[in-house]
């Protein structure tokens, strides 16, 4: 059991890790804490993490009221998340996360003072709250941090219910996520261990529910609340890395023919550098070489290859691409063989070097792929400039 407890709590984190770029954004920071603190309360609630504060302490059970006050922050810290996320003015905002602070607070130091006068002597690692259901003040304590977490989990619910109606796209996928994890929280891991406890109190046992059942459940809840809340932040983000590694990859047959003309300053050589900061180094890199060929540009090359193109059924925007790398190609040609530049250069300007992005950019590199030129590699009298190894 704490093995798939230390899994949970690992996906956790990750996900908590990666999104944490911007630290001084309020909304930021307050979901990677959320995260990180539901990732804590489930390393504290394993067996193996209870047994070893349990003899660090000298104190058995100690591990109790370290978990439920831990669980006590993550509920503190989904509400703040909440607050954060649906913003509003800075005053009402930074109000109502005192107040939150404030009563989970002294939730926590409830459960602590409580812990402290109760007799708890018998270490259980596994069925604590069904063991000490009937013990004075170990009773108060574990109904205690589970109602806290009932309403808080209750009071996410409710909103995000009431805000999935106002909303579209991602952010209502994520908020219908989080109503799901904490729809499972409630039914899967409070509710049973409610059951179970007032089954103590009745004078049955039906422990395996808070033992077998609840765990697990709680695992599942948190991941789902987790997802829902990274989602509509992460996703859109690397999404367009993921496009940025694309376009960096169709860029190649336009970066092989004019690499050797840009003079661009030399990139940062680190590995971690994300596929944006290489698409946008490429494609500055491209148009200072774009910019040194503009004086080998033949208006005669480039009107016979779009007559050839149009004879061939390309129109349009395909047509004037294909001649526009007809003639690029011919000057990296001439560049490459060193030869003079015209004496009246063309006033010609290529369609991708008027238009912003990458998309015209990446329109004339396939038109070089599907009729490539060589020209010989790093004859061309201009520095060279190196990019990254990518693998």
């Amino acid at each position: 059991m704490s093995y798939v407890v230390y899994l949970a709590a690992t996906a956790l984190f990750l996900s908590g890790v990666l999104l944490f770029r911007r630290p001084r954004n309020p909304l930021t920071l307050s979901t990677c804490v959320a995260i990180i603190l539901g990732a804590t309360v489930f390393v504290c609630s394993a067996p193996l993490t209870l047994a070893a504060v349990n003899d660090l302490t000298g104190i058995p059970n100690f591990g109790a009221p370290l978990t439920y006050g831990m669980l006590t922050a993550y509920s503190c810290s989904l509400l703040i998340l909440l607050i954060n996320w649906r913003g509003g003015p800075r005053e009402r905002v930074r109000r109502m996360v005192l107040r939150s602070m404030a009563a989970y607070g002294l939730l926590v130091v409830a459960i602590v003072v409580l812990f402290a006068l109760a007799d708890a002597s018998t270490e259980r690692l596994r069925d604590l709250d069904t063991y000490y259901a009937n013990t004075p003040y170990m009773r108060e304590m574990i109904l205690l941090y589970l109602l806290g977490h009932t309403a808080a989990t209750v009071a996410m619910c409710t909103v995000c219910v009431k805000w999935a109606s106002e909303v579209t796209g991602l952010l209502r996928t994520g908020l219908w996520l989080i109503v799901l994890g904490g729809a499972l929280d409630v039914t899967g891991f409070q509710l049973t261990k409610y059951t179970a406890v007032v089954a103590r109190w009745c004078g049955h046992d039906l422990d395996a529910l808070s033992t077998s059942v609840a765990p697990p459940m709680a695992s599942l809840a948190a991941l789902l609340c987790s997802a829902g809340f990274v989602l509509p932040r992460l996703l859109p983000s690397l999404s367009a890395h993921w496009r940025g590694l694309g376009d960096y990859r169709r860029l190649t047959p336009l970066w092989s023919l004019v690499r050797y003309v840009s003079t661009a300053p030399k990139p940062p050589t680190s590995w971690w550098d994300l596929p944006q900061a290489r698409l946008q180094w490429r494609e500055v890199s491209i148009h200072d070489a774009l910019l040194a060929l503009a004086p080998y540009f033949d208006d005669q090359v480039r009107e016979r290859a779009h007559q050839a193109a149009l004879r061939a059924g390309l129109v349009g925007g395909a047509a004037r691409v294909a001649a526009e790398a007809a003639m690029l190609t011919d000057a990296a040609r001439r560049a490459a063989a060193r030869e003079a530049p015209f004496d009246e250069p063309s006033t010609y300007r290529l369609h991708a070097t008027q238009v912003s992005g990458t998309g015209e950019l990446v329109e004339l590199a396939r038109a070089l792929h599907r009729s490539p030129t060589a020209v010989p590699a790093g004859t061309v009298n201009a520095p060279e400039s190196e990019e990254p190894h990518v693998a």
